[in-house]
Parts: C-alpha cells; structure tokens; sequence
C-alpha cells in the first residue's frame, strides 16, 4: 500500500524535528558558560572561609555573632547545656585525668623532656580545643607517634643530652610550626594536603610506630642507662644487647628489679584493658588503672627505699601553672628551615589521627565534623601551646575511647580533665618523686596494641593489593629506617599510585545495551553489541594532560587497525569519543587529539565528540579544533552520534 502525501509530509516534518532537536542539543554543547578566570580559583577557597564566617544579609551585630559561633562552636551548645549533661562530663572528665596523667609523663618522656612537659600539654591545648573544635569526644593532649616523631627528628637538629634548654627551645618552635601550618590548612581549606597520607599508609605507620615505641620502652623496662638515639629496630635492639651485656659483664651492676615492677603492672594493665573490653560497664577499669598503677608502684617504691637498689626513678617534677615559653621560640640561626619542616610533618601527622579519631566517633553519634574547622582549632591551640611550654597535642584514640565510652555529652570533659591535671600540677607533683621509670613504660606499652590494627591490614589486602603495598612500605620503613622514610615511603607509594592511574587511565570500548540506550564497556557487559563501522570509545579519566595523551591516542589508533584487519566487520568509518568523563585538557592533550584528528582523517575516519564538559569544549573551541572537525560532529549523547554516523555517507580514503 503506497503512503499518501498527507502521511509522505507528516514524515518529513518528523525528520525536521528531529534534526532541528538534535541541531539545539549540540548547540548546549557547544556553547556552554565560560569558565571562571584562574584569579577565582585561587582565591575560592578564602572566600569561601570568609563568606562561612559573614554575610552580607545580616546586620552588623548578626555577622559579628555568627562569625563567633562559627569561629567558637561551644557559643551554640553551650545555650542548651543542662546539670545534667555537665553530670556526664565531670564524670567523663574525671575518669579521662586518671588515665591521661601518667600517660602524658610517659610520653613526655618518649618526647625526651621532662615529664610535667606532658602535664602542661594536657592543660592549654585542651582548653583552646573545647572553646574551638567541634568534636564533642575527642581527647586532646600528648600522643604517641607524634611524642615517637618528635623524638627522632628534632635530636638531629639539636642533641637533648648536650644541651637539653636548646632541644626544648626546638620542640617549642616546632609546635609553633605545626600551629601555623594546621591553622593555614584550615582557613585555606586545604584539607586534602592531609589526605595524601593515605588510610592504608597510616595503618602502616602507626603499626610501625607502635613497635618502635614498644622497643624505645625496654629501656624504662630493663633499667638501661646507655641507649641509643635511633628509632630502627635493629639499631634499638643492638643497643639493648650491648647496654645488658656491659651490664652484666662489668662491674657496674644490672639491677632487674626494674624488670620485676614493670612488667607486673604491665599484667595488670593488659588484664584490667581485657577485662574492660569484654564488659563494656567496666570501661573505668582500664582507665584508671594507669593512676593505681602509679600510685601503687611509687607507694612500694617510697615505703621499700627501692630506689637506693637500682630502681630508677622520676625524681622531681617542676609543679605550677604553664610557663610561659615565648622568649625561647627560635626564628633566627641555621636550623629554622628544619624546624619548619619538622614542624609540617607533625602538623599533617597530628591531623590525620585527629582528624580519623574524631570522624570515627562523630559517624557513631551521627554528625558531621567540619575537618576545616578541626584543623583551625588544632593549629590555635597549638600556637597556644607552644607559647606555654607545651609541645605538640593532638586527639588521641586510647583517650577519646574512654572519653567516649565514661558518657562524654560535650568537650567540657576536656575542660574539666584540663583542670584536674592542672591541680595535680599545683598541689601533688611531689608525689610523683618516687614513680619508678618502668612503670611509664609498661603504661605506654600497654597503649600499644590499639595503634596496631591486624584485621585492618588484612581487609586492606583483600580490597586494594596496591594500598596494601603503600601500608606495608610505611610499616617496614618506620621499623627498620626511620619514621621520617616510612612516612616518605608511604607517601610515595601513594603518589606513585595517583602517576600510574593518571598516566594509564582507562580506555573502553561501548556497545549499545540490547532493548535500551545506554552504551556499556563490552568487557564488563559482553551482551553489549558494537555498531559495524563505528567504534566508540570512552576515555575514564579526569584530565587529558601531557601525562596520558600520546597513550590514549595510541591505544585509540591501535584498536582502529585491529577493527580494521577484522574483515568480517569492514573498514571503521567513525570513531566517537565519549568524553562525559573528562574534566580537563591540557595543551598537550589538544595537540594529540589534532593528530589523532589528522590520522584518522587520512585514513578516512571521522572522529565525533560526545558530551564534552564546559571547561574542554571551551579550550577546544579557542584552539579551533571544533572547527576542525566540524560542529556537528560534537553530540550530547552517544546514541545521536551513532545514529548521525549511519545516516552519513564517508567517502572511501
């Protein structure tokens, strides 16, 4: 039956349509907004600390108090705080002071400075945090791997048995550094500076970490005088060997009744942690049982006159409040450019764990943590604190689980742990004289095994086996070199990771979906079927950049001859670039797709562009390269360009 004018027309306005729809699609294309100028995307992120602090909407007196709210969460809670939330953090509070008191002499002593250094550090920076950060579980105060890192790197800076005021002098700049840098991270939101140090990498640090902590602790332990200054663990357990042996051999005595009191409170710490995480109402034992430690062992050491047999022990303990450290900063002399590189290693070190800690227990309780905001609050109160003799504080987890688990509602448990450890400072330092050094030990090695993480590092190889190799690098690099090379390990293994995804990013081949319109790699969907005579492809990266270019191009060259020599399937009339994925180009990356324009060209090939993002189809409209290939070779979807490619004639080459 022969179609009538009336339905021949009726056809052709459809046809016209169509073409007109698809003529007004390429054109969204083609003609997107211009991109913002570079001077916008440099200062995007300070206009965005500032506009999050005012806006212009609001009277003077309202911009004055929301830039305080923003800039001190606690002005927001603090309206709604009740007697019996503050029942919660005293208790909290409380029960965080027993544990963080022994734990920061000990790790001051890690640090290699005095122990009421690691008392000042648990009363200035948590005062500043609870007024600044907006974490209501996280512990702040003196930590392990950054006491450990402090340790390694500022002695090579200046030696602290030589000349113990220059080496605090040090680490008090270095806290300043640390400050300086996590505040400029967070009012720049430059928060992804810290994300370099990758989770699997920091599994592996800390696991390292924690093992060369454990072994700088034999010395405390075995009552060791002579040891070592490296962190490597050969380095540390040579020392051992020799220090025991000369010991042993020589007429000055080894005296093992350090031994005998540091690993019995070492068992009782390990079985009041066990018996607190099989019964979680029991969360107090675990957290008081460092301070009976300390008061037990110094009670037997006062009573039993241990000290005059070997026992080594605190001596004294400077008391008062914080003094102040402003005139022992040092800005001038050789070593400031190593002081500030020291000084942003601890900074993105005490970052990363903070930032994980707090995020961790925020997601438990169902709230977001602002990490521009955390970083703001850690580096004030780091400048704070290296102003008042304190060196760098951060959250610790040991500290932030008991914080968590004790009831905590706000971070008034800081403040209230703060001034506990304040009044232990004023009025029971002297107590503190006769606590043997081995129990300092054994309460950091009893720490220990949170920062070590078995079934993480086993999920990591399951999930990513090239994650696994930046863990197990930063593990073995802080175990057997030095904290400094796993840290530089880890981090180059996840750049390396980064380059090699950049350089060799994936390239697919679509098929059309059968019975719908989405275009599929064929290799992961086999039942996609491809269009005779036309390949189309997808580039799965953000950038097309001198990085990968010339790759890309030649794997697109090479999958045209093999189509080609594929008889069965005849010449390759078109090639069509999916390009939804692509966010940037670079002036290397439009060179090689004009070569790979002017190759395929001679070859007879046309080459099609779909969907390119505004900011490509801006650079390849100012170098001319759609014009090149013609404006109506550029589709919003991959189906319009597939069904132009068949309705066209390609002449033969």
């Amino acid at each position: 039956m022969s179609s009538t004018p009336s339905m021949r027309l009726s056809q052709q306005e459809h046809f016209h349509l169509e073409d007109s729809g698809q003529i007004e699609r390429s054109l969204w294309v083609l003609e997107p907004p211009n991109p913002p100028p570079l001077r916008n995307k440099l200062f995007t992120p300070l206009k965005k600390s500032i506009s999050s602090f005012s806006s212009n909407n609001k009277p003077c007196h309202r911009r004055l108090l929301s830039f305080l709210e923003t800039l001190f969460p606690i002005l927001c809670w603090f309206k709604s705080y009740t007697a019996s939330k503050f029942k919660n953090d005293l208790l909290a509070g409380l029960t965080l002071a027993s544990l963080s008191i022994p734990q920061s002499i000990g790790y001051a002593n890690l640090a290699k400075l005095d122990p009421q250094y690691g008392l000042y550090t648990s009363v200035v920076p948590p005062l500043i945090y609870a007024v600044m950060g907006s974490s209501r579980e996280i512990a702040i105060g003196p930590v392990a791997v950054v006491s450990l890192l402090l340790s390694s790197l500022v002695p090579k800076v200046v030696d602290p048995a030589a000349d113990p005021d220059a080496y605090r002098s040090v680490v008090f700049t270095v806290t300043l550094f640390a400050g300086i840098f996590q505040a400029a991270f967070g009012i720049f939101r430059l928060g992804f500076l810290v994300d370099f140090l990758s989770h699997a990498a920091l599994v592996g640090f800390m696991a390292g970490a924690a093992i060369v902590i454990g072994l700088q602790q034999l010395k405390g332990l075995l009552g060791i005088t002579h040891f070592t200054n490296k962190t490597d663990v050969i380095s540390v357990l040579e020392s051992v060997y020799k220090s025991l042996r000369q010991q042993i051999t020589s007429t000055e005595k080894w005296y093992p009744l350090n031994f005998v009191i540091g690993c019995s409170f070492l068992i009782f710490l390990l079985i009041a942690r066990f018996v607190g995480r099989r019964n979680k109402k029991l969360f107090w034992l675990p957290a008081i049982a460092p301070l009976v430690s300390v008061l037990l062992s110094t009670l037997i050491v006062y009573l039993s006159k241990a000290d005059q047999n070997g026992v080594n022990i605190v001596r004294h303990v400077k008391g008062g409040l914080n003094p102040s450290s402003v005139h022992k900063l040092q800005f001038h002399g050789p070593n400031v450019g190593q002081t500030a590189k020291i000084g942003l290693i601890s900074a993105v070190i005490a970052l990363t764990e903070a930032i994980a800690v707090g995020r961790s227990f925020a997601s438990i309780k169902g709230y977001h943590l602002d990490g521009n905001k955390e970083m703001l609050a850690m580096g004030c109160m780091n400048i704070a604190g290296s102003l008042s003799s304190c060196y760098v504080a951060t959250g610790s987890f040991s500290r932030t689980a008991v914080n968590f688990s004790a009831g905590c509602q706000t971070s008034v448990s800081n403040i209230v742990m703060a001034v506990t450890v304040f009044l232990c400072l004023e009025f029971f330092t002297r107590l503190l004289y006769y606590t043997p050094m081995a129990i300092l030990a054994s309460i950091i090695l009893s720490a220990l095994p949170g920062l070590i993480d078995i079934n993480e590092a086993c999920y990591i190889w399951k999930v990513d086996k090239f994650d696994f190799l930046a863990c197990i690098g930063a593990f073995f690099g802080v175990l057997f070199v030095s904290v400094e090379t796993g840290l530089l390990v880890a981090v180059s293994i996840s750049f390396a990771k980064i380059l090699i995804q950049s350089i060799r990013p994936g390239i697919e081949v679509l098929g059309r979906v059968p019975r719908t319109e989405a275009f599929c790699d064929v290799s992961q969907y086999p039942m996609a079927t491809s269009t005779p005579g036309i390949l189309v492809i997808r580039i799965s990266s953000g950038s097309l950049c001198f990085a990968n270019a010339n790759f890309i191009r030649e794997r697109i060259l090479k999958w045209v001859m093999e189509e080609e020599n594929e008889l069965a399937k005849g010449r390759v009339n078109a090639v069509i670039l999916d390009m939804g994925n692509l966010m940037n180009v670079d002036t290397s990356g439009i060179l090689v797709l004009e070569e790979l324009h002017k190759r395929l060209f001679s070859r007879g090939v046309q080459l099609a562009m779909v969907n390119p993002r505004w900011l490509v189809i801006y650079k390849l409209k100012v170098a001319n390269f759609v014009d090149k290939i013609g404006k109506k070779w550029v589709f919003l979807t991959v189906a319009e360009a597939v069904d132009a490619c068949l309705s066209s004639k390609f002449p033969e080459p």
